[in-house]
């Protein structure tokens, strides 16, 4: 890594200026905010347990699009994988492009299945004063000021909210935007120097997506940011590790009119064991929050003979998943008990690791991403991820990914929101940080 030595200001001097001329004279002829809200109206909603990639065949509508608009922006070996990954290469424009890593940028298309995702209809609450913003076709969901402080940062802004009956999608189509934005100015502009960048969009992120044959060789990244995160300035490189068990309770179902001493509900035994949850010494996600790690029973299914539930465990460090797999365990034990005609099995898997571990080793990542974004004028924010991302598992396989913001907030639910700002300044702060690379090498 080359050191820095250049000082805030001579920084700012020597790369936000040039820019700024260049974009004030040759603006995209599509804005992030027009390309958002293009996105949005493809339902692109992920599924659980398909069993396939992707999940979802609406998802390749999206990315079919988005295979056009990229070879329409001149960008090189654009591919959609069988997977649905869509691959590209935005040449750079340097006398020696090897000199410098080629960088990637990632967003992913899908949007979460916890919330529907058809017929999005986005509301516009154009130069907003102040106040709760109430959403128009189910008033019981209100954007509160007190909930969403970030909103007094933004008067005068343009706020961008769905109509109260479905998520926005602002989780990833916001990253989605500002990079094809990002091509675009870059592409207009050809004073504003680039190395090479690696460009992939990626489907069922939501659902625990094909990172496992995500083609890193292919693609040619030697680092990569995942461009997936929240309000402007927030900068991550730490998230959960994670890991998710399955509990199988088995019992024995017969006809119920002579099912004395033979019928086993399984059901009971499952109830009885969600019940423990309640105990206020289990952290769920609804009582922690920050550093502090959770337990989340997040989905059930019942029935006489087979029941099954399956718990999210998440903690910064493996050692508190670990403790928390020991929790669980000792409550099953506890229904075990209670329940002795009742088989029950549980099956814990892996899901991702922290990135934290990766990427203190290339500092450098973080550092640019932090300089990119003061010469947007926002304000850094070191934010741990209270969730994975893609990159968490590109960086285990030795792609460096942190995760940089898009302005969006509320994620995964009705409430979700994003502002002009937000995806103007995110876009911004991708093009300085391309600018960065090819001058820091």
């Amino acid at each position: 890594m080359t050191k820095i030595l250049v000082t805030s200001f001579a920084l700012a001097f020597f790369l936000f200026q040039p820019l700024s001329a260049i974009a004030q004279k040759v603006q995209p002829t599509e804005s992030a905010m027009s390309r958002f809200l293009r996105y949005i109206k493809i339902d692109t909603q992920s599924a659980e347990e398909a069993g396939k990639w992707p999940s979802t065949e609406k998802q390749l509508v999206l990315a079919k699009l988005l295979e056009g608009e990229l070879k329409a922006l001149g960008v090189q070996k654009v591919r959609i994988s069988k997977e649905g990954i869509v691959y590209g290469m935005v040449a750079g424009n340097l006398a020696d492009n090897n000199a410098v890593p080629t960088i990637g940028f990632i967003a992913h298309m899908d949007t979460s299945p916890a919330v529907s995702g058809t017929n999005v209809n986005a509301i516009i609450h154009k130069n907003y004063q102040g106040g709760d913003i109430v959403l128009p076709n189910d008033k019981t969901q209100v954007i509160t000021v007190a909930q969403n402080p970030a909103l007094k940062e933004l008067i005068g802004d343009d706020i961008i909210t769905a109509d109260g009956t479905t998520l926005l999608g602002s989780d990833d189509k916001s990253g989605i935007a500002e990079i094809m934005t990002m091509i675009e100015i870059l592409k207009l502009n050809p004073s504003i120097k680039h190395g090479n960048i690696a460009i992939a969009f990626t489907p069922d992120e939501e659902v625990g997506g094909p990172m496992e044959v995500f083609d890193i060789e292919g693609w040619g990244a030697k680092y990569a940011y995942t461009i997936d995160g929240g309000e402007l300035g927030e900068i991550s490189d730490e998230t959960w590790t994670a890991k998710t068990a399955t509990i199988t309770f088995r019992g024995k179902s017969t006809h119920p009119g002579y099912a004395k001493d033979i019928l086993v509900n399984s059901s009971f035994a499952a109830a009885d064991f969600l019940s423990r949850f309640n105990d206020s010494k289990v952290p769920r996600p609804e009582t922690t929050e920050k550093r502090v790690g959770f337990v989340h029973p997040y989905n059930s299914s019942l029935d006489i003979e087979t029941s099954v539930v399956r718990v999210l465990l998440r903690n910064f460090d493996m050692s508190g998943v670990d403790e928390q797999e020991k929790m669980i365990r000792a409550m099953l034990d506890e229904t075990k008990k209670k329940f002795p005609h009742v088989g029950a099995e549980m099956e814990v898997k892996l899901g991702y690791l922290n990135m934290k571990e990766e990427l203190k080793n290339h500092p450098q990542l973080v550092e640019y991403a932090k300089q990119a974004t003061e010469l947007a004028g926002v304000t850094p924010k070191m934010k741990p991820i209270r969730g994975g991302t893609d990159g968490s598992r590109l960086t285990a396989r030795g792609l460096p990914t942190p995760n940089l913001f898009t302005g969006g907030h509320n994620f995964h639910g009705k409430l979700e929101w994003n502002s002009r700002k937000g995806l103007e300044k995110s876009t911004e702060m991708l093009v300085n940080l391309v600018q960065i690379w090819a001058e820091r090498k």
